[in-house]
């Protein structure tokens, strides 16, 4: 077989095959990153021009030149005019490209105190931060409409079950509320991954620091995260540690959605009919005319499960790692940023199905015989002075 010829990239002269296989499906996945490093690189470079060095490594004519170049960028993604090829392997060496072709040297001297390394981990920080905060508010809508279904039907009775058994009376309200209390407990984990993400890594390099005044407290302060990290190692050793905390908080929400997907599920069988599910919320038949079928909840409870999965293979991935950057983090990036999709995809299409959803009372009466009032009447007998187990 010939042998292909290298290709010569930033990072080294390598053949094709091992150039397509390293760089993975970050060609692809970075394009969600290109605001995040050129915001990144602005702040490093303004940084980088506040050190106390004389000469200046960038005078604040040339640092301004360098932010105009990366605003110009971000403008030429949103217009499609902006490409990350397979040569550039990742979104950094696509913007360092770009800007060295538009400013000579001045392109060539971003990456100074900085590696890859750092730089990925504060773009998917800044990415997750703007991914957490829509998520909560999107959860914030659901837990929304959900408390507002329970408020409308509050007094309209509903048979609670247990084993899926019917066990005790209870209320729409009650089953509502609950789903809309589980979520904003859920939104307690992401509250807590969003406060592990909330601090810097840049500055950390390949992970032990740079022989440079730098000042990463400007660059956090830049960056609007609460703090840098205090320990370069540290920093690097929060990749994968970070999205595996944040896929598990994610796939939390997801299980509870799951959870009231499945209920829903049920109650709008014709066999029960509690509820009906709005049908522009469902999907017909290709053969069978009369159908309406609810593929929304069932997709929602498979891609619960795939969630799920996504962070026990990060954790995987993780588990293992020695000390400092090893490239197998390159594969938590693919699930991380799933992750968000599929949460808040969910959170969005559960919204108007709610707002849609329909009670019907006498269905749910129908579900009531005298056993559920059973326990109603064992606690009567009780308060009479009979002894419970009898």
């Amino acid at each position: 077989m010939q042998q292909s010829k290298d290709m010569k990239t930033t990072v080294g002269a390598i053949t094709p095959q091992v150039l397509s296989y390293t760089a993975g499906e970050d060609v692809d996945l970075d394009r969600q990153l290109i605001d995040a490093d050129c915001i990144g690189t602005a702040a490093h470079v303004t940084m980088l021009a506040a050190m106390p060095l004389k000469p200046p490594l960038f005078s604040k004519v040339q640092r301004d030149r360098i932010i105009d170049g990366l605003v110009r960028i971000m403008q030429d993604a949103r217009r499609e005019r902006f490409q990350i090829t397979l040569k550039d392997q990742d979104v950094h060496l696509a913007v360092e490209r770009v800007l060295t072709a538009r400013l000579g040297d001045l392109g060539r001297k971003v990456h100074t105190g900085r590696s890859r390394n750092d730089q990925v981990a504060v773009d998917l920080r800044l990415f997750a931060k703007e991914q957490m905060l829509a998520t909560t508010a999107e959860l914030g809508v659901l837990a929304d409409a959900l408390l507002k279904f329970g408020y409308r039907h509050r007094v309209v009775p509903m048979v609670g079950r247990t084993h899926m058994q019917p066990a005790m009376p209870s209320s729409v309200g009650l089953w509502a509320s609950a789903y809309a209390e589980g979520l904003l407990e859920d939104q307690v984990m992401l509250q807590a991954a969003y406060e592990i993400n909330d601090r810097c890594p840049l500055g950390s390099a390949a992970g032990y620091g740079v022989p440079l005044p730098i000042d990463r407290r400007l660059t956090s302060d830049l960056l609007g995260f609460r703090r840098p990290y205090h320990n370069v190692i540290c920093a690097a050793n929060g990749r994968g540690k970070l999205e595996t905390a944040t896929l598990m908080a994610l796939s939390q929400i997801m299980t509870t959605l799951s959870r009231l997907a499945q209920d829903l599920m049920i109650f709008t069988m014709p066999e029960f009919g509690y509820f009906k599910l709005p049908s522009s919320m469902c999907t017909g038949s290709s053969i069978m005319p009369q159908k309406n079928n609810p593929d929304i909840l069932e997709l929602l409870r498979a891609r619960a499960a795939r969630l799920t999965a996504d962070a026990m293979v990060v954790a995987e991935i993780t588990r293992a790692l020695p000390a400092g950057y090893n490239r197998d983090l390159q594969e938590t990036k693919a699930p991380f940023m799933r992750g968000f999709l599929l949460a808040r995809s969910a959170l969005q299409v559960m919204t108007p199905l709610l707002n849609g959803l329909r009670v019907d009372q006498e269905a749910l009466l129908r579900g009531f015989s005298p056993a559920v009032f059973a326990t109603d009447r064992a606690l009567a007998l009780a308060r009479q002075g009979m002894p419970f187990r009898e």
